[in-house]
Parts: structure tokens; sequence; C-alpha cells
């Protein structure tokens, strides 16, 4: 293993010193809606999580089902005892993303093998294609920023090798590949609602489950493997057959993410108009180039502002010293020694812009002039 290189990270500034690269998106009624949680008898998963599951579902990703879980996390890992991933089996994941979409696997005792990325930090299919075997069980794909992932290659691979598609989409609610939104074709699909996600529910996460069968044993697996209806209907000799887990959420969290969907459609356009902005002012500025800006298939959930830098550290300084704050945000997994450690050469593209690439503040508070100040800033040089 090589040594690692220092990441270029400056401490995270305060919103009163300039224009910060994250801020959670609260929505107008999640303080009224949570107020009207906490004076019924249901605080924990009850009538408000039923409500945002099907409003969600209805929204993003019928017809497969949408179950309300507590953080992506808890997600990701109950997709992948869906997929019957057990020990020793192989999953291909992207090499870039972050480390919850991996470290599941290493509950599990499942082998991780990691995928190069392509120019847009998503997974190159290219090498995917070259690294399944027939220990290969799923392959998973994170839509990087909210730009979706290359979904027909990687479906055609899942369809020809009989394995599972997953979609990490923490970053992409609201994103569209070829017209249809993300998390409503894929084997399973998980969604974020982690603090500075589009929908924010505290914490939170959603389950995307495509097969209907497996929507009964996916809400045991999120409740210590207890069967809840029969439960609540005072059957307690019911037996509990398979290990669960406790991965539920709680009407408080659903009660502040029914009102981010309710604002939604305003929220995902503010972010979209941003990131189109950021694409028209730093087109001609040399040593910059937004990445993910070039497709006309696919929708972007504009989470990211990420662009390929030249000079990454003092363009970090120069910013800060304008009242901006910038950042990586996530980094590649083989870095971390609980992955194993990097191995030379093994991923060339990654390799090419580990100490390129550089995430530009855009979220609900960012307004068009902060782009337009933020574009000034960098057409001036560093």
């Amino acid at each position: 293993m090589t040594a690692e290189k220092p990441m270029n990270e400056f401490p995270v500034m305060d919103t009163s010193d300039g224009i910060v690269l994250f801020h959670p998106n609260i929505p107008a009624k999640a303080a009224l809606n949570v107020s009207e949680v906490l004076n019924t008898r249901w605080i924990g998963q009850g009538p408000r999580v039923d409500e945002f599951e099907q409003r969600f579902e209805q929204k993003f990703t019928a017809p497969c089902k949408s179950l309300a879980v507590g953080s992506g996390t808890d997600a990701l890992h109950l997709s992948y005892l869906l997929a019957g991933l057990k020990e020793g089996d192989e999953v291909i994941a992207p090499v870039f993303t972050c480390t919850a979409t991996n470290i599941p696997f290493l509950y599990m005792g499942v082998k991780i093998v990691f995928a190069d990325i392509d120019a847009n930090l998503n997974i190159d299919v290219k090498h995917v294609a070259q690294l399944i075997t027939p220990k290969t069980k799923a392959i998973v794909c994170v839509h990087y920023g909210g730009l979706p992932c290359d979904m027909d290659e990687l479906w055609e691979l899942g369809r020809k090798h009989n394995i599972a598609i997953i979609e990490d989409a923490a970053h992409a609610v609201g994103a569209k590949y070829k017209g249809e939104y993300i998390g409503s074709q894929s084997d399973f699909t998980m969604f974020s609602f982690q603090a500075i996600k589009h929908i924010t529910t505290g914490d939170g996460g959603m389950l995307v489950v495509k097969d209907k069968s497996l929507v009964e044993k996916a809400k045991r697996l999120r409740w210590f493997g207890i069967d809840r209806s029969s439960k609540q209907k005072g059957i307690w000799e019911n037996d509990i057959t398979e290990v669960g887990y406790k991965y539920q959420m709680t009407d408080i969290a659903a009660s502040i993410g029914l009102a981010a969907i309710d604002e939604f459609d305003d929220h995902l356009a503010h972010r979209q108009k941003l990131y189109r902005l950021y694409c028209d002012l730093l087109k001609d500025i040399r040593g910059i180039r937004v990445i993910g800006s070039e497709y006309t298939d696919r929708e972007h959930a504009a989470w990211l502002l990420t662009a390929e830098v030249d000079d990454r550290e003092n363009l970090m300084k120069h910013l800060r010293e304008h009242g901006i704050e910038s950042g990586q945000v996530h980094y590649r997994n083989d870095k971390y020694s609980i992955f194993g450690g990097r191995t030379p050469g093994q991923f060339p593209k990654m390799d090419a812009i580990e100490e390129r690439y550089l995430v530009l503040p855009l979220h609900a508070k960012v307004t068009e002039e902060d782009v337009a100040y933020i574009a000034y800033v960098l057409r001036k040089g560093w």
C-alpha cells in the first residue's frame, strides 16, 4: 500500500462567514407537522410513516414498493439482505462513494470488488463488465451528485448474468433516467433523508423493492424479525424465524418528510436552476470543468455541483478568502483500512481525478446572486 496523500480540507465555515457548502432544507410546515405528531399517541412508527411511504411511492417509485427506515444505510443493508447476499459472495461497487454504500458488506462478510469511475464520478460500466465472475451476486451503482448512472448497460449486465442491480440513490431524489424516475425500475433502490439531502427527516431513508413478494420480509427485517401487523392485532404467539434489526422510521421523522414532499417540486427546480446557472457561468473559465453537465437522456437531481479543477488546494484557499466554502465531500473508499487499502494503478480514472474534483455550494439557501458571485471569484483566477 502507498502512503495516503493529505486531503485538502478546511474547518467547517459558519453561515455568518459567507456562502456555506451545505445547509439543511427545512420545509415551512415541518414544525407544525412535528407538533401535531407530538400531541398524538404515535411518535414512533405509526400512521405518519405509512402516509409518507405511500406519498413517496406515488410520486417517485411506483410500481416499486417504498418502505421507510431509519437511515439510508439501513435501507442499503436491508436491500443487500433481500438480494440474498451472504458470506463469501462477491458484489461489485464503486470505489468512489460515501462509505455507507460499502460498510454494510463488512457486516455480512461479503467480498467487495471495487470498480473504477467514469468521467462523471459514477461507476464505470465497462470496468464492471470485466469484473463479473461466477461469485458476483449483485452490482451496486451510485448516482453521484444526482446524475443517473448508465442504467441501460447495468440492467443488461444484470439480465445477462442473473444478478441484482441495486441503486444507491442517496443523492438522486427526483432524478430521471430516460424519462422515468430513479427508484422505479431496479431490483432495489435506496434513498437517503439525512440532514442535508433534498428531503430530510433529520435522518432517515427509504428502501424501494421491485419484487413485491419480498415486501413482507422487508417489513419484518426492519423490526426485529417481528410481524408487526399480527402483533398489533393481539397475536403475541407469532414466532420470529429470521434475525431482524431496529431499522424503522418514526412518525416524528415522517411528518418532516411529508412537509418536504409538499414543497419538493419547487425545491428541486431551485437546485436545478442553480446547477444550470453554474454550468453557464463556469463554462469559459480556464482550469475548471463542471462534471456531469452534458447529458440529455437523464435529468440531474442537482444535489452536488462538482467540478474538475486545476490546482485544487490553492483554489480552495482562494474561495475561502472570499467567503466561499468548498470541499471534496466523498473520497475513494480504497483509501480506508477497513476496505483493505489501496493497490497502486488499480483504478486509473480515479487516480487521474483524485486531486482534481471539488464541490461548490448548492442548496436551498444559495441564490442566483451567490452563484454569480462564486463565478466572479473563480474568473479572477487562483
